[in-house]
């Protein structure tokens, strides 16, 4: 997956940087503390980017639920730009978003009232 700094970043470091996500990914997956997870993201992200994260996340519940995205844009004072590719990824066939959002709502379903 690269991104834009990957034009910047020499190709062994870009290996490097890609064999560390997928280190990531492993991690996050066998993690089921939340006190740990809240912990490691605090260490590895500053406040202002997790405050970030947060926001994307609460974008796409939004979209989730049929919030117009000017609406969302103005609720969290995002770009439209990043309310798109939120969208953008919703209506993907295999969306990872869908697949954690029913994850979710299954949860709920089984949590007594």
């Amino acid at each position: 997956m690269p991104t834009t700094d990957t034009i910047h970043t020499a190709p062994e470091a870009e290996q490097r940087i890609e064999q560390a996500l997928d280190e990531l990914y492993a991690v996050f997956a066998r993690l089921d503390d939340t006190a740990l997870v809240r912990d490691f993201l605090g260490c590895l992200f500053t406040p202002v980017e997790l405050h970030d994260v947060a926001k994307r996340w609460l974008l796409v519940k939004e979209i989730d639920r049929g919030t117009p995205q000017r609406e969302i844009a103005k609720m969290f004072n995002m770009s439209l730009c990043k309310i798109t590719r939120g969208s953008r990824e919703l209506k993907k066939t295999d969306s990872a978003f869908r697949k954690v959002l029913a994850m979710l709502a299954a949860e709920a379903a089984e949590q007594p009232e």
